[in-house]
């Protein structure tokens, strides 16, 4: 196993703290009942950092992650009003992200667009469609088995009531750890490192690195699908504003997780500690009532200094390297 880099040992020291502060200054803050209610805040969109994470390590971005979890929302509520039972409905939702993914895809490796500018364009058009689509109505009634997957926990179902985790939480330490076995300990995952670092490079290397562009952007749809059918089920409805914002607070995961910006490097071990790092910070601030605008300045000094602070740590240790 890798040791730890040095920015994943803040982040481990930075959530022991929060757990101290939060845990001397919120009464029942440290209780497992309320740390398994916590993870409710952030589970969902720990799963659209994991595929933003390995996009950015690509040299890729999705800033229409948020908008494919709401059009896969509104085909949910589409499918059901159409009769479909369950599998049907979470069917609609996984094929429509994994067809919007796919589009996003084909835009940035085909028409070699930028990312960026394709994402934001297509950010536009989903959200649009949904915002057309239900205006100000919702949709609701979903059967019972989506509010048990996007509210109960794994005890409840197995029958061990001690067991208070949330199917949501198990769901996303799950596909943590799909996603960073994928990464760290596989060709393909040395492969998205070597497109994100020198793209000319891996090319001339025999890598095709189209197809891994295009999957990636898929795998993106089908993580934000995902993400759809459990916050569906947990809400209760199709909503048009449904994880209005989102892509922002995941890229924020993301980059103090210390995934570069230019790509080429990061960890999911950083990914994963900072979805908690955010998500008990936001869920802690939240029980002391502080306004959500605080909250968003706070998380914007937060992502500045992510990106700044892991380059002077770097700076200052070629500094004592050549001392």
């Amino acid at each position: 196993m890798k040791a730890w880099n040095t920015w994943e040992r803040v982040l481990l020291a930075l959530l022991v703290v929060l757990l101290a502060v939060f845990g001397a200054t919120q009464t029942g803050f440290m209780s497992v009942d309320t740390l398994a209610d916590s993870t409710f805040n952030f589970s969902e969109k720990g799963l659209l950092a994991l595929a933003i994470a390995l996009l950015i390590v690509c040299g890729e971005i999705d800033l229409s992650i948020a908008a494919i979890l709401a059009l896969s929302s509104l085909a949910m509520g589409y499918s059901m009003r159409a009769g479909l039972g369950p599998w049907g409905i979470a069917a609609a939702a996984l094929l429509t992200g994994v067809v919007a993914g796919a589009f996003n895809g084909l835009l940035v490796t085909r028409y070699k667009l930028p990312s960026i500018v394709v994402t934001i364009g297509t950010l536009s058009l989903y959200r649009g469609l949904a915002l057309v689509a239900l205006g100000d109505q919702s949709i609701s009634g979903y059967p019972e088995v989506f509010s048990t997957l996007g509210n109960a926990y794994l005890g409840e179902v197995i029958g061990v009531r001690w067991l208070v985790v949330p199917i949501e939480f198990v769901l996303l330490c799950v596909f943590a750890l799909g996603v960073g076995l994928v990464l760290h300990r596989t060709i393909m995952g040395r492969r998205i490192y070597a497109i994100g670092a020198n793209p000319v490079a891996a090319r001339f290397s025999g890598i095709e690195a189209d197809r891994y562009r295009f999957l990636l952007f898929v795998f993106a749809g089908l993580m934000a699908a995902i993400a759809a059918i459990l916050l569906t089920g947990r809400i209760g409805s199709t909503r048009p504003n449904i994880a209005m914002g989102w892509e922002l607070d995941a890229i924020t995961m993301v980059i103090l997780g210390g995934v570069a910006i230019e790509g080429g490097r990061g960890s999911i071990v950083g990914t994963m500690l900072a979805v908690l790092l955010l998500g008990l910070f936001t869920f802690g601030m939240g029980m002391a009532n502080v306004t959500g605008i605080v909250m968003s300045m706070v998380i914007g000094v937060l992502l500045i200094v992510s990106m700044v602070l892991p380059r002077l740590l770097k700076r200052n240790g070629r500094k004592g390297a050549h001392a």
